[in-house]
């Protein structure tokens, strides 16, 4: 069970319901996963989502990244991925908060632009992106970046929404 906290900054706007696209987003990630077998058992899943602006992004990149300029979405996991397993069978309390993601919404509007698709389709792949990270996958290397975005391709298929990787032609 997925437990969604959605924190939005007025930039975001209210006509979206923004928590019910992160519990979509969030559920269609971990469906595509190892997790997905312990996401569905007794353990809730907690992960809180900030939709906030570039200043504050900003900020906490270079705070926690050491990267001085905003970003589209950070990750701040609250378990290990060698030890999500274990925790999530062993919840005194049934509860596993697995993290934060944040979204500046800025950086959000003008890839969203630049792609020529809404800020909630694009925010939808970002939060399905920031939720991966959690899981503890991550893109370092090509191997790495080839496994988490088919993980995102799929996820996003499955919401019927655009594929965020399209093949250029050289």
């Amino acid at each position: 069970m997925l437990d969604v906290a959605v924190h939005a900054e007025p930039d975001w706007g209210s006509d979206t319901d923004w928590e019910a696209l992160a519990e979509r987003a969030i559920a269609a990630a971990i469906a595509r996963t190892p997790q997905a077998d312990w996401a569905g058992e007794a353990a809730v899943i907690e992960i809180a989502i900030r939709l906030t602006s570039d200043d504050e992004v900003h900020m906490l990149n270079r705070q926690y990244r050491e990267k001085d300029k905003p970003t589209n979405v950070l990750s701040f996991p609250m378990i290990q991925p060698d030890l999500l397993d274990t925790v999530t069978q062993n919840s005194d309390d049934g509860e596993v908060l697995l993290g934060d993601i944040v979204l500046a919404y800025g950086v959000c509007a003008a890839e969203a632009a630049e792609r020529e698709i809404s800020v909630a389709d694009h925010a939808t792949h970002l939060i399905v992106h920031g939720c991966l990270h959690l899981l503890g996958y991550d893109h370092q290397n090509d191997a790495e970046a080839d496994g988490m975005e088919a993980i995102e391709r799929l996820a996003l298929d499955q919401l019927g929404l655009h594929d965020p990787y399209p093949v250029t032609e050289d």
